[in-house]
């Protein structure tokens, strides 16, 4: 071949490839419907390193520069040395959903999916389906080849590796701790979901990590930097120890299988708060008729007096108090089979139907793993002894169950708790759990799973100095991370002292009934406290919904303030807290209100000391902005009527 005959064929050729080379490109990148988020996948430097994705926000900000992806099984690596054998086309998700409580009850699930293959060297396949939604991302793993036998995850590679210069938000205590903003010096343990980074750059992008979807296949897992110096927080498995050492470490799966998905939403502060994405990519609600499930308020007993369960007289007042507030339910907690002082929880029972306020009943999730002997336990761990206790609790009318301990997130644990709302269901019984792990979208699968507590709440209050100083700050960081990803039982709204004392104002509590979403809102104080209450504080405590139609992020900043509005049918609802040591003015922005329409404004905010309210009344409109004072760890709450 001539020179001239080779330049002819080569040429094109080249250009051929170029041409190839550019549609795997952009094969390779995943835009959201809005194009806001961009999601790359970025080929291994060497056979030994994993594939990743990076992360980019708005074509400016990288949120992630990268997420390294993979897993170990028994059998086989499916981390390294892996190769890429195709990507699907990139499908568009559309599934408007809607759900019976939560923060919002219609739901839009919109998202462009792509699917990537690999093989790794024995030529076994392990797909990683991705999507990019206009407020996060979302991926997870799938075994597509049906095989015989059961096998160990013995390691999950994902880590995201964050920016040096992020600021952050993590979780040291997993499940019931405080998210302190993080200084340059990254300590290195282990984090509980979710965790809140604020990217570097002008755009201001914010992204929380956790995950959802999980189900019987696999255990709850947490987040791991192994040394100070590191940014990259790997997903781990529970620790041996967890459930008293019982329990296998590493889950065993059943092929084809598919894992859990790994959750970022991202965007601004007003992505991140009124995101119901752990949701979005949830398994839509079991087969069955849900009616009967109804959110509401209760009364609490244990915050004020520990063992006032055992006091049937003292439990009649918590009863009473419902009655007279208009509160559905009143929650008979630990120490029920020891009641006494006139009653048992059955006489108990009667009492607060005889009310209209429907009793809740606590239980000891028992078994080898937990030791803790508060009674009853052990009557829910078999099949046939919950269908036991769950047919005695229909005939005396309890309407739901709140279970307690379970000091695991280990498979076994995952399974018993989807146990608990699979057979509560069949006997038309409400759950809720304590000493639990977070949500990760259960409530949209099992919509009889109201709340679950993992924070450190009101209870906190009982157990030590600490929440006296450190109260006010974490309350104006939960709704930035925690109540983020599902209800939470914070227990609050509290006027009166328990063991040790809040400096929150009264405002500031009457204000978390709307900033705190649970579809069970346990008001925590005693009788006397809610009984003292002006007249318009105790009507909005009446009023205040524990189920939401929508949400709307007004202003705040982790662990300063926060100020959002929820929409129930036609009325608006308004809460804003103050955390820190200074007072000052708030800003209302109604802009979420209808445009052309009128509300009369009910808002009830500090007054001149910490225990007095300011109570305004006017009209307002979408237009309008109105200056609240509030005083150091004050806050506001009111509500809208059109009219």
């Amino acid at each position: 071949m001539n020179k001239r005959s080779f330049i002819i064929y080569f040429l094109p050729c080249l250009f051929l490839l170029g041409l190839k080379q550019q549609l795997i490109a952009q094969s390779l990148t995943l835009a959201s419907p809005d194009d806001k988020i961009s999601v790359q996948l970025i080929t291994p430097g060497n056979q030994n390193e994993s594939w990743s994705f990076k992360v980019i926000y708005k074509n400016s900000t990288t949120v992630v520069p990268a997420i390294k992806i993979g897993l170990q099984r028994e059998d086989a690596d499916f981390a390294h040395n892996l190769k890429l054998k195709g990507a699907g086309k990139v499908q568009p998700v559309h599934d408007r959903y809607t759900v019976l409580h939560g923060k919002k009850s219609v739901c839009t699930n919109d998202a462009n999916e792509q699917s990537f293959h690999f093989l790794n060297p024995d030529k076994k396949q392990v797909d990683v389906i991705l999507r990019a939604y206009n407020n996060g991302i979302a991926f997870r793993y799938i075994f597509p080849e049906k095989q015989a036998g059961q096998y160990k995850v013995l390691d999950e590679v994902t880590s995201y590796h964050m920016s040096d210069s992020s600021s952050r938000w993590l979780q040291k205590d997993l499940y019931e701790g405080f998210y302190p903003e993080q200084d340059d010096s990254f300590k290195a343990g282990k984090w509980g979901y979710p965790a809140l980074f604020k990217s570097p750059g002008a755009a201001g992008c914010w992204s929380l990590i956790t995950e959802a979807g999980l189900d019987r296949t696999y255990c709850a897992t947490t987040l791991t930097n192994s040394t100070a110096s590191t940014s990259e927080y790997k997903v781990s498995f529970p620790s041996p120890g967890e459930g008293h050492r019982t329990g296998e470490v590493d889950p065993v799966i059943s092929l084809p299988w598919q894992s859990p998905w790994r959750v970022m939403i991202i965007g601004q502060l007003a992505d991140i708060v009124q995101s119901t994405l752990v949701e979005d990519v949830s398994k839509p609600q079991v087969a069955g008729n849900f009616d009967w499930v109804q959110p509401g308020i209760s009364s609490w007993v244990y915050w004020a007096y520990n063992h006032g369960t055992k006091d049937y007289q003292r439990l009649c007042q918590y009863t009473d108090l419902a009655a007279r507030m208009g509160w559905k339910y009143t929650l008979f907690d630990w120490e029920w089979d020891q009641m006494g002082n006139g009653g048992d929880v059955e006489k108990a029972a009667q009492y607060a139907l005889s009310k209209g306020v429907r009793p809740l009943i606590w239980y000891n999730s028992g078994g080898s793993h937990n030791t803790v002997p508060a009674t009853p336990r052990d009557r829910l761990i078999t099949k046939e002894s919950r269908a036991k206790e769950f047919e005695w609790l229909n005939k005396i009318g309890i309407y739901g169950i709140k279970v307690d301990f379970f000091d695991s997130d280990k498979q076994n644990i995952i399974n018993y708790y989807i146990d608990l709302m699979e057979d509560a269901a069949k006997y038309k019984l409400m759950v809720y759990f304590h000493g639990s792990t977070v949500p990760r979208g259960w409530s949209r699968t099992y919509p009889n799973l109201m709340t679950m507590e993992a924070v450190g709440g009101g209870e906190q209050y009982n157990n030590g100095p600490v929440m006296t100083t450190e109260g006010p700050k974490h309350n104006t960081t939960l709704p930035f991370t925690r109540n983020v990803i599902g209800p939470m039982d914070y227990t609050p709204v509290t006027f009166t002292n328990s063991q040790h004392s809040h400096t929150t104002t009264f405002a500031h509590e009457l204000a978390l009934s709307v900033v705190f979403e649970s579809s069970i809102q346990h008001f925590a104080d005693r009788p006397s406290g809610y009984d003292a209450l002006p007249p318009a504080e105790k009507m909005f405590l009446s009023k205040v919904p524990a189920a939401w139609d929508d949400i709307r992020f007004i202003s705040g900043y982790p662990g300063k303030s926060i100020i959002l509005a929820r929409q129930k049918g036609k009325q608006w609802f308004v809460g804003g807290i103050n955390g820190g040591n200074r007072g000052g003015q708030a800003t209302i922005d109604f802009s979420f209100l209808s445009p052309g329409k009128k509300y009369r404004l009910t808002l009830m905010s500090d007054g001149d000391n910490d225990m007095a309210f300011q109570e305004q009344y006017m009209a307002v409109e979408s237009t309008d902005k109105i200056q609240v004072n509030w005083l150091p760890r004050g806050g506001f709450a009111g509500y809208l009527e059109e009219f």
